[in-house]
């Protein structure tokens, strides 16, 4: 006969599963950093070789090349870390006998999505005017707000790393010149550390 601790363990349980989200793999949030890391050394090279690496920028994109060349590598990382994400998530869900596409997992996505859009929508909108040096920021602040939002469906060790980004972004506001080392840090080490804690704490 189970205890009344190991009932009401096992209802909480229960209860998390039906409102959460809880498939996310900390190993897609490694890999995730990684090609962010790859992106963003791909664009100094573009912009900025053979410069040193920290100090201010004051170099300009003015070449349609360099930033196609950038946009394609953007979107080929978030296409890389989406599926990466799904991917990983699948095979979480099912070495744990648990669905995917659940209520929770619905709302999650949502939750996430929409500041994401909006804020590429608006980051689109900065390049077409030629606002390039606020789209670092930018994107740090919306995906910071969109982590903190979807935490609530999720595993709320999101919301730290929404607060970090968040604060990296900020921070890339106020120094513009420094947007690729921040973004670099945000999408990349924030997400490499990330992803590890989150391995070892829940995947293992």
């Amino acid at each position: 006969m189970k205890k009344p601790e190991q009932e009401l363990a096992e209802i909480k349980s229960m209860m998390e599963r039906s409102t959460r989200f809880l498939s996310l793999s900390g190993l897609s949030g490694v890999l995730a950093g990684i090609y962010a890391l790859i992106g963003a050394g791909m664009a100094y090279y573009w912009i900025y070789f053979p410069n040193p690496p920290f100090g201010f920028r004051t170099s300009y994109i003015q070449e349609d090349q360099t930033l196609l060349r950038l946009l394609v590598t953007a979107c080929a990382v978030l296409a890389l870390s989406l599926y990466t994400g799904w991917a990983l998530s699948q095979r979480k869900s099912q070495r744990t006998s648990s669905k995917l596409w659940t209520s929770a997992s619905k709302r999650f996505i949502s939750a996430l999505l929409i500041p994401l859009v909006v804020g590429g929508i608006f980051s689109l909108a900065l390049i077409s005017r030629g606002y390039l040096i606020i789209v670092a920021p930018a994107t740090l602040i919306f995906y910071g707000l969109a982590l903190i939002n979807a935490a609530h469906f999720s595993l709320g060790d999101i919301k730290y790393l929404g607060y970090c980004e968040l604060a990296l972004g900020i921070i890339s506001a106020f120094f513009p010149g420094y947007g690729l080392i921040t973004w670099t840090l945000g999408f990349g080490v924030l997400h490499v550390i990330y992803g590890s804690m989150m391995y070892y704490k829940y995947d293992r």
